[in-house]
């Protein structure tokens, strides 16, 4: 098989603006397609070099069957300097940009994504942007509503390392690590103090007041009186004694 000189693998780049497990509708519009944006190390030579030698090969076959054998005097390309700035709106680059090639690849084609050992990856969470990747992609000229240039398309991904998230996403870790020292222990007792604000208080055993007691009266003697006479319910009469009704 012949090798085909449009096609790149690139060596361990980072990954921004990654769509690659539902398909995103560009901004302009038009047709959802898979994509993700590719942060290129300056340093990495090897993968420059031959994205340069293939976006070259694209170009001659532009010239050869889109274009009508003219070459246009201006051609753009899909890399650029992320230490320019954004062809856009001429704004810079993000920091996360500075000391890399910036390109973006798509394809409405849903992409393979695997680990390592070349095992797909089947959880969506372990793939975003801000993760390490080798990515395959392919260059092809276009005309289209008057534009030539060149294009990159997406092919397959290979997750090679993680990394910190772009986009400003804080983990729930970072979010809720300073409230587990202050967690209380899963069995400790609770608290029927103050409720804290829109907390019910915790119900209370409830506090009545003393009853009144149930025996007789004791009246207290006067001094120089007699005691008073208690009068038997039954007979009408004084009593006589400790029982009543006799």
């Amino acid at each position: 098989m012949s090798q085909d000189l449009k096609r790149v693998i690139t060596g361990k780049v980072r990954l921004s603006y990654v769509h690659l497990t539902q398909p995103h509708t560009p901004p302009s519009g038009g047709e959802p397609r898979y994509s993700v944006t590719l942060l290129i190390p300056k340093s990495d030579v090897a993968t420059k070099q031959r994205i340069d030698a293939a976006i070259a090969a694209a170009i001659e076959e532009g010239v050869q069957k889109r274009w009508n054998g003219v070459r246009p005097p201006q051609i753009p390309i899909p890399i650029y300097d992320g230490d320019g700035v954004r062809p856009s709106d001429g704004m810079p680059f993000g920091p996360e940009c500075k000391g890399h090639w910036v390109m973006t690849a798509s394809t409405k084609q849903k992409p393979e994504i695997v680990d390592l050992n070349l095992n797909p990856i089947i959880d969506a969470t372990q793939i975003y942007s801000g993760m390490y990747a080798h990515v395959s992609v392919n260059f092809f000229a276009y005309n289209a509503a008057g534009k030539k240039g060149i294009g990159c398309g997406l092919g397959n991904v290979q997750k090679v390392a993680d990394g910190e998230p772009l986009g400003g996403r804080r983990s729930a870790a970072e979010d809720f690590a300073s409230l587990v020292a202050t967690a209380p222990p899963e069995n400790a007792q609770p608290y029927y103090g103050q409720p804290a604000y829109g907390h019910p208080a915790a119900p209370q055993a409830p506090v009545y007041p003393p009853q009144p007691s149930t025996a007789a009266p004791i009246y207290p003697t006067q001094p120089g009186t007699a005691a008073p006479v208690q009068i038997d319910p039954i007979t009408g009469k004084p009593l006589q004694g400790d029982v009543w009704g006799i």
